[in-house]
């Protein structure tokens, strides 16, 4: 197989609502594989991206809270840029902190001012030169983050207001219609990359994944003004569109994670996996999209609350087990248990704690496995 290069978009904050409703998102969805129940490590964007750019969960990896990124083991956890790299790829990463991603194995590594750029013409720019270096002779691989609707609610919201601030959480049309706004730059966005790729002639030997580190509320629960409070589905429960010439398009409703789609690329570029780094957590999907038997696991997520305190946490204090029809939540902070069927339950409002014991049980020693 010819050597192709590869991208990632990650759109920090995007919802899963707002991209299935959107015709630049559904675009997406005719070019590729678009996985439409991608569940996260964790609700908020540094552990979130350490978990995908390892295949493992944070609390396997080192990464496991807001104050972990330094603490990634990536003694232990090779990460995909490092296998990239490796295979005589160039890798650059461009981002608006150095919190979010691990700097192992990438070529060069940027970091822009989330407040200032227009992030249209800078990664245009970027695919402009990666493109050069691809006719060359150089094969790449880009990440890419979208800060802006990251960059809007924590002006407008993480610092106007707090978890139980009850302005906020009773004004839910005004807190859609500033997300709505907020994720329209997204669709601009994207729309001009979509664009840019087919200028350049990308499309047909790039493989591009485009996906949301975790969505954001707009005042479904009251205690979590943004993300990062809790591990309800419309924080955890994001997007990915997997979009390359090797596979015709589809959409996969099953359960997958965000840990998934690194042993999946590096199967996919047959790029084998080191024996002396650590395991992944996550599992290959390529049996998944060519249609054979592939067998749903659980996502495990976990978050720290911080409850009344300023910042979070060291470690998290909520954890959650997923299948695509339940969940059970472990509120460790003070040993409370949420059951839902997300199926019946999508919204999560009825919490079915010790009405169906064996769920609750099967869930629960599976949430062990990971604690």
């Amino acid at each position: 197989m010819k050597k192709k290069n590869l991208i990632i978009i990650c759109i920090d904050g995007g919802r899963l609502d707002r991209a299935k409703n959107s015709p630049v998102y559904n675009n997406l969805g005719t070019k590729g594989i678009f996985f439409s129940q991608t569940i996260t490590y964790a609700p908020y964007t540094n552990a979130s991206i350490h978990a995908l750019i390892s295949g493992s969960y944070g609390n396997r990896n080192g990464c496991l809270s807001y104050w972990h990124s330094i603490k990634f083991k990536n003694d232990q956890f090779m990460t995909l840029a490092e296998y990239f790299q490796q295979n005589e790829y160039f890798t650059y990463a461009d981002i608006h902190s150095d919190l979010i991603l691990p700097k192992s194995g990438f070529d060069k590594y940027d970091v822009f001012d989330e407040n200032t750029p227009d992030l249209v013409r800078r990664h245009s720019d970027l695919l402009d030169s990666m493109k050069i270096k691809n006719d060359r002779g150089k094969n790449f691989f880009l990440y890419l983050h979208f800060s802006s609707i990251h960059t809007g609610i924590m002006n407008s919201v993480l610092k106007v207001y707090n978890n139980f601030s009850k302005e906020y959480f009773s004004n839910r049309k005004i807190n859609e219609e500033r997300y709505d706004a907020l994720f329209q730059k997204s669709e601009i966005y994207l729309e001009a990359i979509q664009k840019k790729l087919s200028e350049l002639n990308l499309w047909s030997n790039t493989v591009v994944l485009v996906i949301s580190d975790h969505g954001i509320s707009t005042g479904e629960k009251f205690g979590e003004r943004a993300y990062g409070a809790f591990c309800y589905d419309y924080t955890i429960k994001t997007f990915a569109y997997y979009i390359s010439p090797d596979f015709l398009p589809q959409k996969i409703n099953q359960q997958v994670r965000h840990i998934d789609f690194m042993p999946t690329i590096l199967d996919h570029f047959q790029i084998s996996q080191n024996p002396s780094a650590e395991k992944f957590d996550g599992v290959s999907l390529l049996p998944l999209i060519n249609g054979g038997d592939f067998s749903e696991t659980t996502a495990y997520t976990e978050t720290g609350n911080p409850l009344n305190n300023k910042a979070p946490p060291k470690k998290p204090n909520i954890k959650s087990i997923r299948t695509s029809t339940w969940k059970l939540i472990f509120n460790e902070y003070d040993g409370t248990k949420e059951l839902y069927n997300l199926k019946s339950d999508p919204e999560e409002k009825h919490n079915l704690i010790s009405q169906d014991l064996e769920i609750e049980i099967d869930l629960w020693e599976k949430l062990v496995e990971h604690i």
